[in-house]
């Protein structure tokens, strides 16, 4: 699901000296502020009874430990991430066609994504997305663009040298869309919510990560492989804001997402 309004949702926050990225010298100096761009959170869909949500697991009632008071995703069981079978072009592939192995997917691809980067990023979306999908790739590839120009970059290319950015899922929202044609399972909507940091040289240190911010997809089980579509985008929905300790993000199936050893 395209859950991003372009840079106009938040201005990047690089510094730019002389009308050129001053990125080197402030790492230098020591410390910085990374390229932080806003995912917004404007799924382009509406409720429908169709869509169910993922049910994450509750604790054993009676098992040593056993949390008091509401539920909430912090005291919850995690789902423990399945791992991909094999890398194809940069993206993590092979997960099972289950809903864990959709959220793993998606999880998987966020964590990788090249999202600032659009050659590597045009690699990895031609490897995972939908058939039906004929667009998906290019839209995602003109965001990017327009980001690098929105900092100061230019339009195509890869990042600075020495900035590496660091993407972190910590809990994910699964649901089943109920897909005209296809049975039931085959397409999920899935929102993440994630920080994202940066690091450099000289042990250069983001002041200004993002922390908590949401974006959503849409998967589609075809061929044997979850793939990335926005076919079905307008049955998705959007979530109760995610809260560790909230149990309203628990009751709307936002569940806490653990890495596979």
């Amino acid at each position: 699901m395209d859950s991003s309004p372009g840079p106009k949702a938040r201005r990047a926050r690089m510094l730019l000296a002389g009308g050129a990225v001053a990125v080197a010298a402030l790492l230098v100096a020591g410390g910085f502020t990374a390229a932080t761009l806003m995912n917004g959170n404007d799924a382009k869909g509406q409720l429908r009874a169709s869509a169910s949500t993922v049910a994450p697991a509750a604790p054993t009632p009676g098992s040593t430990g056993m949390p008091t008071g509401p539920m909430t995703p912090e005291k919850a069981q995690k789902i423990t991430l399945r791992k991909p079978t094999d890398h194809k072009n940069g993206v993590a592939v092979g997960f099972p066609g289950s809903p864990s192995g959709g959220i793993s997917a998606v999880v998987y691809f966020w964590e990788e994504y090249a999202w600032l980067d659009d050659e590597k990023a045009s690699q990895q979306l031609n490897a995972v997305v939908s058939k039906d999908a004929p667009g998906y790739a290019d839209k995602k590839i003109s965001e990017i663009r327009k980001w690098r120009e929105a900092i100061g970059l230019a339009p195509s290319g890869g990042i600075p040298a020495d900035i590496t950015f660091t993407t972190s899922v910590h809990a994910a929202r699964g649901k089943t869309l109920k897909a005209p044609g296809l049975p039931v399972g085959d397409v999920m909507q899935v929102w993440l919510s994630y920080d994202r940091f940066a690091t450099g040289p000289k042990g250069g240190r983001d002041e200004n990560p993002l922390r908590g911010e949401t974006v959503a997809f849409v998967v589609k089980w075809e061929d044997g492989a979850w793939n990335f579509t926005d076919k079905y985008d307008f049955m998705g929905d959007f979530p109760v804001a995610y809260e560790p300790t909230s149990p309203y993000a628990w009751n709307d199936g936002w569940v806490q997402v653990r890495h596979a050893g």
